[in-house]
Formats: structure tokens, C-alpha cells, sequence
């Protein structure tokens, strides 16, 4: 005889941000495409939906957004759907003054992330879904990829011989498989992950894939639902869906569906003004964009190259745009980074390593700071700003208040530049 196990499904979703963005229109359709997310999986009739992070953009988002956000997950509650959420590097907040700590206290959603270290290792325990009796356990992110301290010395041991149907959630890059584009990204070796589990719901990649490695269930990333930087953006205009997946399963699983959150159509222009002036490039730019297309479409308009006279500024974004939005365009974004004049050349900085960039500015930059000790203006006063960056970029540890954390930093900023009562008298 075979014996025929009930389906379940659940859905995964990830970086949602909500908050990210600031005009009025972008916002709107953030707001829409979740309520949308929340609608689809209300109509399938999902078991239970992960967020694998990223839920919001920051830890105490706007009130508004948020506001309409809580009003859709309490829909879902109401269709006895529940949401497992863990923290991305966004919402994580190391004191919990999170609005996922709240939302969880109010019951909208679960915080699924439970352990302990204990003798230098990482115990981390299962939440079983009460109706699928699915063991979910996992890694929330942290500031600065510094889950990665979390990762290595988690007890995988236990977690793998644990049996049932397993899920781990995280939020973090995986190394082996990074997008190109994010190769400079902290990342996490597959290694530090426990094997054996069915499915590795993961969060913070914000492009959508299904992979699989020797000892590992599906790794899956879907990807943002939106998207919350310009990057994103542009990824979406180049034919990107967006959206989040289904999972069909049993004791394994049987389906992984993509289901798109369709938000709005894209018009990306790219527009070289190598060799012209400013002037040239204004009227030629104003007359060419007469023509596009741009009704009901977010339009991102890249400007690069080096122009052969007049200033970067001379290019009026604030006319372009009205230009625009008069032809029916949602929102316009002008990237002219990739633009400068003979007269104001950009800083070339070859290296992708962040340290060596900042270091590079600061050596680039140090002798146009107006300063009595001229001994700042030479590898002293780099060496002295790199020391200041590391103390001003330390994190607020756990358990630790504002007002002592706050003291902290400024007593480690006064003892790096050696200021004391001493110094000063003299």
C-alpha cells in the first residue's frame, strides 16, 4: 500500500523594505506590490508565509507606512495564516527596539529565530508549525555581516540530526553563490551552514534564484519585491520579475512556483555625453526624451561620459524631469555619476576593497583640510582619520542603552585623537 501524505504549501518572501522609499508615488506602489504579496497568498490559501528578513527597511520605520502594512498582516492573521519573520540587516536593532520585536508581541507575526550560546557554541532551537508540523530554525542578520560570528560557531551538529521536514531561514549572502555584480558583498561559505534541511528560505540577495549544492536542499533567494536602491531599479527595467515563491511539500518537496508581483513598466535611457559640452548635451538630451515613451513608467535616465566643456551643472535635472513627468512618467531618477567635466575631474579610485577606498580618499583629499598641526596634512592625519572611522563605525552592542553606548564612542573617539584637558591648556 502507499501511503499518501498531505500537501502543504508555504510562502517564502524577502526584502520587502517597506519605508525605503521617499516620494509619494514610489511609496504607493511599495505599499502595493506587499498588499499584493499578502492578497496572493491569502487567495492560495498558503499554510504559512516566511519573511526572510528585510520585512522593513529600518528598525523603526515611518508609522505610515508601517500603519498599512500591519492593517494587510492582520488580514492575514484573520484567515488563520501565520507569518514567520526573522530579522534582516535592516530591521535588526541589537537592543530590541525593533518594529519586528513589537509586531511580534502584538502577535501579527512570529519571530522565529531561538538559541542560545553556550560553552562558545551556538544552540539553536526548532519552532514547529503547529498545523504542517514543520521544525523551522535559523540565523538573523546583523549589522555589517556580522551574523557571520553566529554561523561559525553554531552547532550544526544537532540541528542535522534532527529529523522531519526542516527549514532554515537566514539572511545573508552565500558565497558560492554570490551574483556577480555583489562580488565585493560579506558573504558566508555553504560550509557554515548545517546540511540536511529540505529547504534554506534566504533573504538580503536581492535577485531571485534557485540553487542547490552536494548535502543542501534548495537554496532559495526570491529576490526584493519591489526594490529599495537605484541598482534595483535598474535590474527591474532590465526585464527582472519580481516576487516570491510558493512551495508545495509533504515529507519533501514537490514544487517551488514563482508567483510575480508585477509593480509598474520601466523606461531606462542611457545617454553618452562624451565630447559634447554641456550645452550641446542639454538640448540634445530635451529633444530626444520629447519622443520616449514614458506613460505610467518609471523612468531612469543615466548620464555618463566626460563632457568636453562647460560644468556637470550646466545639465538642468530639474527641467529634464518636469519634462518628464509632464509626459506622463510615475517617477524620473537621473544618475549622473558617471558624468564630469575636464574642469572638475572625479576621483578615480581603481581598488573595490572599502578600506583601501576609503583610505585612498583620505590620502587624496587630507591636504585640503584647513588644520594648525601640519603634521595632519601627511600619513599621520590618514592614519588618524582611518583610527577615527573604525571607532565611529563600532556597533552598539547588545543589552547595551543608548546613553551608554553614545559615552562609549566618544570617550574611544577622545582617546584616538589624544585630546585631553592637558592639550588644550596649552
Amino acid at each position: 500500500m502507499i501511503l499518501v501524505n498531505e500537501l502543504y504549501k508555504f510562502a517564502h518572501v524577502s526584502d520587502c523594505h517597506i519605508g525605503a522609499q521617499k516620494y509619494p508615488e514610489l511609496k504607493k506602489i511599495e505599499l502595493d506590490v506587499f498588499n499584493q504579496c499578502l492578497d496572493r497568498c491569502i487567495a492560495e490559501n498558503v499554510d504559512f508565509i516566511i519573511i526572510a528578513g528585510d520585512l522593513f527597511h529600518s528598525n523603526l520605520p515611518n508609522m505610515a507606512s508601517v500603519k498599512e502594512a500591519v492593517e494587510k498582516m492582520r488580514k492575514v492573521k484573520e484567515n488563520g495564516i501565520p507569518i514567520y519573520v526573522n530579522y534582516g540587516s535592516h530591521d535588526y536593532s541589537p537592543n530590541e527596539t525593533s518594529i519586528i520585536d513589537l509586531l511580534n508581541s502584538a502577535g501579527l507575526i512570529t519571530k522565529i529565530v531561538q538559541g542560545r550560546v553556550d560553552n562558545g557554541k551556538l544552540n539553536l532551537k526548532f519552532f514547529k508549525d503547529p498545523k504542517t508540523g514543520a521544525k523551522i530554525c535559523g540565523i538573523s542578520a546583523r549589522k555589517m555581516g556580522l551574523e557571520e560570528n553566529y554561523f561559525k560557531v553554531l552547532d550544526r551538529e544537532s540541528l542535522e540530526y534532527e529529523d522531519g521536514f526542516k527549514i532554515f531561514v537566514f539572511h545573508s549572502a552565500i558565497s558560492e553563490f554570490k551574483p556577480e555584480f555583489l562580488a565585493d558583498m560579506d558573504s558566508i561559505p555553504i560550509s557554515l551552514f548545517p546540511k540536511g534541511f529540505d529547504y534554506y528560505a534566504g533573504g538580503h540577495i536581492h535577485k531571485r534564484s534557485i540553487n542547490e549544492y552536494m548535502g543542501y536542499g534548495k537554496i532559495v533567494y526570491p529576490g526584493s519585491l519591489f526594490g529599495s536602491y537605484s541598482k534595483d531599479f535598474e535590474i527591474n527595467a532590465n526585464g527582472e520579475k519580481r516576487g516570491f515563491y510558493i512551495v508545495d511539500f509533504d515529507i519533501e518537496i514537490r514544487n517551488i512556483g514563482f508567483i510575480e508581483t508585477p509593480a509598474c513598466e520601466y523606461n531606462y535611457i542611457k545617454y553618452d555625453a562624451s565630447g559634447k559640452n554641456s550645452i550641446q548635451v542639454q538640448s540634445e538630451l530635451l529633444e530626444r526624451l520629447k519622443s520616449e515613451n514614458v506613460t505610467d513608467k518609471i523612468v531612469l535616465l543615466k548620464i555618463k561620459g566626460e563632457l568636453s566643456g562647460g560644468k556637470t551643472s550646466d545639465i538642468d535635472s530639474k527641467l529634464i524631469r518636469n519634462l518628464l513627468t509632464k509626459n506622463g512618467a510615475i517617477h524620473v531618477s537621473i544618475n549622473r555619476h558617471g558624468l564630469i567635466s575636464k574642469e572638475h575631474k572625479k576621483i578615480q579610485i581603481m581598488e573595490n576593497n572599502i578600506p583601501k577606498i576609503e583610505n585612498k580618499l583620505f590620502e587624496e583629499n587630507i591636504g585640503k583640510i584647513k588644520v594648525t598641526n601640519k603634521e595632519l596634512k601627511s600619513e599621520k592625519g590618514v592614519k588618524f582619520a582611518n583610527e577615527l572611522l573604525n571607532v565611529l563605525r563600532d556597533q552598539q552592542k547588545p543589552n547595551e542603552k543608548k546613553g551608554d553606548y553614545e559615552r562609549r564612542i566618544i570617550s574611544n573617539a577622545v582617546d584616538t585623537l589624544k585630546i585631553n584637558d592637558e592639550s588644550e591648556n596649552k
